[in-house]
């Protein structure tokens, strides 16, 4: 131990404590300002606003601040393609020069889905479930079928779509609906203007038969005559396949200008 005290006191233990402080301090010192030059300590600045930008001139500013930047896109239905809609870090905070900033943006090619399961749904469900997979309803149409408001065929750019066909987000589908009257009714033509054999055919073709014939005149010209009234007429609106429709014949100069009602039938 005393040995220990003794080489305290000698010069080489002083050269080489003096030897180990100096090492410690220019450590220190190296370290230091290293450090303060790999992080660029006080060299800052603050981040632009670059959301709501488009695209273009939100990557002009960064090139003009010396920042870096990333670019990733995302769809969305009814918003500006190109469009900055969210970066990081957020605008007016304060990075270091070269920082990567991280911008997302609007796609303009929307990403396609699986068509789903909608016939045979009732129009709301139809309307929930599109809405659900970012569609649209285009139009509606009705046809003759039992099933009222029920989706029986369903369109695509004019064509039929099956399930599970890949679409485009935010397309617009077309829906075929029943009516609810089923095939056993028709709309009821307007026949007023018509003569008889036109009459005759317009009903052949919807199903329906000419029934009795008056005349509101004396002329009894079934040939040149046209139909003034009819019954029943289009306000009723449908009529059962098969039923008649009675008319009321007029001479084209003794017609009236507001139809009437057809008189006592004659056969």
């Amino acid at each position: 131990m005393s040995k220990f005290f003794l080489y305290l006191r000698t010069s080489t233990f002083r050269k080489n404590l003096i030897a180990a402080l100096i090492f410690i301090v220019v450590l220190f010192i190296v370290v230091y300002f290293g450090l303060k030059i790999y992080t660029k300590h006080g060299d800052s600045q603050e981040v632009p606003v670059l959301k709501g930008l488009h695209i273009n001139e939100a990557l002009k500013i960064l090139d003009k601040a010396g920042l870096e930047y990333e670019v990733d896109s995302i769809y969305q239905m009814d918003a500006k393609p190109g469009l900055v809609i969210d970066q990081d870090p957020d605008p007016k905070s304060h990075v270091k020069g070269g920082r990567t900033i991280y911008l997302t943006i609007i796609t303009q090619s929307a990403p396609e889905i699986a068509f789903p399961e909608i016939v045979d749904k009732t129009f709301i469900e139809a309307s929930a479930i599109l809405k659900n997979h970012s569609l649209k309803i285009a139009d509606t149409t009705y046809i003759n079928d039992i099933a009222r408001d029920v989706v029986l065929e369903v369109k695509f750019s004019g064509q039929v779509i099956q399930p599970g066909r890949m679409v485009p987000k935010g397309s617009r589908i077309s829906l075929v609906l029943g009516n609810g009257r089923g095939d056993s009714e028709v709309d009821i033509p307007n026949l007023v203007g018509q003569s008889v054999e036109e009459a005759k055919f317009a009903l052949a073709g919807l199903g329906l038969t000419l029934g009795s014939i008056s005349f509101s005149d004396n002329s009894r010209d079934t040939l040149n005559a046209r139909i003034v009234s009819q019954s029943p007429d289009t306000s009723s609106h449908v009529i059962s396949i098969g039923s008649a429709v009675h008319v009321t014949l007029a001479m084209p100069s003794a017609a009236p200008t507001t139809p009437v009602n057809p008189t006592t039938p004659q056969n």
